[in-house]
């Protein structure tokens, strides 16, 4: 159950609305989803928000597969179960086969287990793995 009422478009101000057509537009759909939903009934994180998921989403050098990727991967790593449904839906709009999802998932297990590992132990850093600028 949502913490929040979630702001349907019928019911939303002209603040709301312009966040929503601009996600519709950007997104080429019809319909906003529960998460943007939930934001709304604070208009200036909805739009905040908005404003820094199409930037950071946006075409630039890395291709919208892969930065789909990354986000379904953290999304699994915060355990973040509406997340990992909706990026996985968009990666695979992107082109994300179950095979790749197969090893994405078990790449984001494995890193999650020596990360932990690594930490717990303290490993201090490889000198060759230091920048070097």
């Amino acid at each position: 159950m949502p913490t929040v009422k979630p702001v349907e478009y019928d019911e939303a101000s002209p603040e709301v609305r312009a966040v929503y057509d601009d996600i519709m537009a950007t997104r080429k759909t019809d319909w906003i989803n529960n998460f943007w939903k939930a934001l709304a009934a604070h208009p200036p994180t909805l739009k905040r928000t908005w404003e820094s998921v199409k930037e950071v989403m946006a075409p630039g050098a890395l291709d919208p597969l892969t930065k789909e990727m990354i986000y379904l991967a953290v999304s699994v790593t915060n355990d973040c179960t509406y997340c990992i449904n909706s990026h996985t839906a968009a990666a695979r709009k992107a082109g994300l086969t179950d095979e790749m999802l197969g090893e994405l998932v078990a790449v984001v297990g494995m890193a999650n287990e020596t990360n932990r590992l690594s930490c717990g132990f303290q490993v201090e850093v490889d000198e060759r793995f230091k920048p070097r600028y």
